[in-house]
């Protein structure tokens, strides 16, 4: 066992009412966790922590901790809150890689998951292990959404994203990769070939555009599809980045890993409104990346941005770049809409559903980014845990 993991759970103070549970959006029990952990029954706790959230394994890594469970950790008042994340983590993966599912009895009803991401592995895990034949579609070569394709390496790594793919196929679900459900195989081939309910889980892949001029010229790039595959990229010396969420934090901190010398964020406002979670903002300056505030791009040409200052004094000035990437935000992918009637969208795009996941289309439900926007994973993990409980309920009504 961890010596060092040991010493991290011992700092937790096992409170009765622990507020890191209320903060966390799955609720997962923090302090029995831990608990559990010192005393030897770490596969009993990884059980524990599966069974509220399939994407354990995962949360432990990618989530905002200092926003959910240990931001609402009482030793934040006068110590260091208790590091959850890397407690989950080990137990999480002793136990993911310990176990090995038993596919159950099929029930004989068929669900479609359309999209791979957190919202729909999740519900392929909860849904599967009761005996629901599930079969996830997606237009990459491989399951994982944003988590294989929108978070870098560094932060979690694919081999992770293989044991969670191998642990799904023990409990009979089944894949089927690059495929793009919408035009050639719809939503009504779906039903017609006997799935009982649908669900979109397609995210948000499509980015945003600044609408300035030169923004089809050949170094300027999407954020989102560099984290696609980033080593395919020639970026040169010099790289700005447009835009400071999430996102934008990963690209430049993947882009420093990737040969560029320099590593510019660019934001229209000040560093105390940055979206970007603040830890992620502390790893991009370790890492070397640098924070260019109050200048919005008005143009790009072949040397690099022009810009205006936004602090009042409107001057105008040019930034020079040899990449330059946008990132301010995506759009869902509008395929599935444009070609399958019945389903509403509001005026952003994203999939109209009721608290419980149904689409306006009667068997179509949705949950995760394509409904609520770009969110975090354990956010999604949390919709898609309601949806399950809707869904059954509706297949149970037919």
């Amino acid at each position: 066992m961890n010596k060092y993991t040991i010493t991290l759970a011992k700092t937790c103070l096992g409170c009765k009412k622990p507020s890191c549970q209320k903060g966390c959006p799955v609720g997962t029990p923090i302090a029995e966790m831990i608990r559990l952990f010192l005393s030897g029954e770490i596969k009993t706790a990884g059980k524990m922590l599966f069974e509220n959230n399939p994407l354990s394994i995962i949360c432990s890594l990618v989530c905002p901790h200092e926003k959910h469970c240990e931001g609402h950790c009482v030793l934040n008042k006068n110590k260091t809150a208790v590091s959850v994340g890397s407690i989950e983590n080990y137990i999480s993966d002793f136990y993911m890689n310990d176990i090995k599912f038993e596919k159950p009895q099929p029930n004989g009803h068929k669900i479609a998951i359309i999209g791979s991401g957190p919202a729909g592995i999740a519900l392929a895990f909860i849904l599967a292990s009761k005996g629901y034949e599930i079969t996830m579609y997606d237009g990459h070569d491989k399951i994982g959404g944003v988590l294989r394709y929108g978070i870098p390496e560094f932060r979690l790594n694919k081999s992770t994203l293989d044991l969670v793919v191998q642990k799904l196929k023990q409990l009979g679900v089944k894949i089927r990769p690059n495929i793009m459900i919408g035009k050639n195989i719809t939503i009504d081939d779906l039903f017609r070939d006997e799935f009982k309910a649908v669900f979109l889980s397609t995210g948000v892949w499509s980015p945003k555009k600044l609408g300035i001029k030169g923004e089809s010229l050949g170094h300027v790039h999407f954020a989102i599809d560099y984290l696609k595959n980033p080593s395919v990229y020639d970026l040169g010396k010099k790289v700005v980045v447009l835009g400071a969420g999430n996102v934008a934090i990963d690209v430049a901190r993947t882009a420093i890993r990737n040969g560029a010398k320099e590593v510019v964020v660019m934001y229209r406002r000040g560093a105390e409104n940055i979206p970007a979670e603040k830890h992620e903002v502390e790893c991009a300056k370790i890492d070397g990346v640098k924070f260019d505030f109050y200048k919005e791009p008005i143009e790009f040409n072949d040397q690099g941005i022009i810009y205006k200052t936004t602090d009042g004094s409107d001057e105008q000035g040019l930034i020079e770049a040899d990449s330059i990437f946008v990132s301010i935000s995506q759009n869902p992918n509008d395929l599935i809409v444009q070609n399958n009637k019945g389903i509403a969208v509001d005026d952003k795009g994203l999939l109209y559903t009721d608290d419980d996941g149904m689409t306006s289309r009667k068997g179509v439900f949705g949950a995760g980014d394509a409904v609520t926007g770009a969110r975090t994973v354990v956010e999604a993990v949390a919709f898609s845990k309601r949806v399950a409980v809707s869904i059954e309920e509706y297949i149970a009504s037919l």
